[in-house]
């Protein structure tokens, strides 16, 4: 150990007397601790807010969608189901067809969105086999053509499985305006209800099989797009570029499940932010107190200094010792809110000390998650206050005259 640091560690751990000075060390150290582990559970709360909402709104929703242009031919949808079937990372993909109609069940109406899928296909891609909790995921066309729809708006249609209901396209609709006739009207049975976790998808869609709404919405043999999955969420953005650079963007356009919901996403990234910012406050504050109680300690030991300055000790050996203390605080109780916030993620993990209503929240207890990011932008802010807070005091103990220090002596 280097002479500085060891009259470092004296200065602040005395073994011989507790005076002012070191108090406030201790409450240097205290308060930086308190301050790390508020960031810590914080950001955790945040995080796990986040990977749950996130969770919810890709459970339908794909990693990657592709909508195919209306002027596009079939080429470029089958270079497209080319590439994606080649592509290792992609674990499923379905065409799809969507559009917004006219739910019509008994003497209750809802404007709904209707979408079209594969049915073989989508198993891979969307979540139906763990969400649907009434009836089965079942989209035949034998017979009276089938749909899913989601547990809210089944309850606020009064449906059940193996109900039937009328849609209506704005297709249908349009022509009926025209020519002054009955909208064109197709009557679907109800095979599954699903609950996805997801208001959007829960009150306002219903899922039939890819040729019932091509039929329905006038398409013919034409998709609305592809829907992707891949085998981590994280590759989405990588193939999205890929795909613009071999393809370009004149036939389709290309949407990330972050671009999908890029707008909530920005707001929870701002808050996220924001709350950095205002508890690092609490930090600074404890910073201060690292200021004076070295500015203090100048003062006190300025004969110490000048009897080491006259024994020869160089001026930036003088600075360390000052800038040591302060980093040394500051590690001490960055590490020390390490453990704490940790302890309090354990705690609310095993014992969900915070619960909540799952009836409100879906979820029992508050969601908290540890990132190895939040540690180091944490770390790095405590620890250079603390190095800044130090310099002041340092670059002021080198200035002191070693002949006044220890003239009367």
């Amino acid at each position: 150990m280097s002479v500085d640091k060891f009259i470092s560690l004296r200065y602040l751990f005395s073994k011989h007397k507790l005076n002012f000075i070191t108090i406030i060390s201790y409450l240097s150290i205290t308060g930086i601790t308190i301050g790390v582990a508020a960031l810590i559970i914080v950001l955790s709360v945040f995080n796990g807010f986040s990977s749950l909402i996130t969770s919810y709104l890709v459970n339908f929703d794909p990693h990657l969608r592709i909508e195919i242009n209306a002027d596009a031919d079939k080429t470029t949808v089958k270079n497209l189901e080319n590439i994606l079937s080649n592509e290792k990372r992609v674990i499923g993909f379905s065409n799809f067809v969507e559009g917004k109609v006219l739910l019509v069940s008994e003497n209750k109406t809802q404007v709904v969105n209707l979408k079209g899928i594969e049915e073989v296909k989508s198993f891979n891609v969307y979540g139906f086999e763990e969400n649907v909790i009434l009836g089965e995921f079942d989209l035949s066309d034998e017979n009276t053509p089938s749909v899913i729809i989601g547990l809210q708006l089944a309850d606020r249609m009064h449906l059940s499985i193996d109900d039937t209901l009328m849609i209506v396209s704005p297709a249908g609709i349009e022509r009926a305006i025209i020519n002054l006739s009955i909208p064109s009207n197709q009557r679907f049975v109800v095979k599954g209800i699903f609950q996805s976790n997801n208001n959007d998808y829960d009150a306002g869609y219903i899922f039939s099989s890819i040729k019932s709404s091509q039929i329905l919405f006038n398409q013919r043999n034409n998709i609305d797009g592809i829907d992707v999955r891949f085998d981590n969420i994280n590759f989405a953005d990588q193939f999205k570029n890929e795909l613009l650079k071999t393809s370009g963007e004149n036939e389709f356009r290309i949407y990330t499940w972050y671009d999908l919901h890029r707008e909530l996403f920005t707001i929870m990234e701002i808050e996220r932010w924001v709350a950095y910012i205002i508890l690092c406050l609490i930090i600074a504050v404890a910073v201060f107190n690292i200021l004076s109680s070295l500015s203090m300690s100048v003062i006190e030991k300025k004969r110490d200094l000048g009897i080491l300055q006259a024994m020869g000790m160089e001026q930036n050996q003088i600075k360390k010792i000052f800038i040591n203390q302060g980093l040394i605080v500051g590690l001490v109780g960055t590490l020390v809110g390490f453990a704490l916030g940790i302890f309090v993620y354990w705690l609310q993990i095993t014992y969900k000390i915070y619960p909540l209503n799952p009836l409100q929240y879906k979820i029992d207890a508050l969601p908290m998650e540890l990132r190895l990011f939040d540690f180091i932008a944490v770390g790095l802010a405590s620890i250079t206050l603390s190095f800044l807070a130090s310099f002041y005091p340092a670059k002021k103990a080198v200035t002191i005259n070693p002949i006044d220090a220890i003239k009367w002596e």
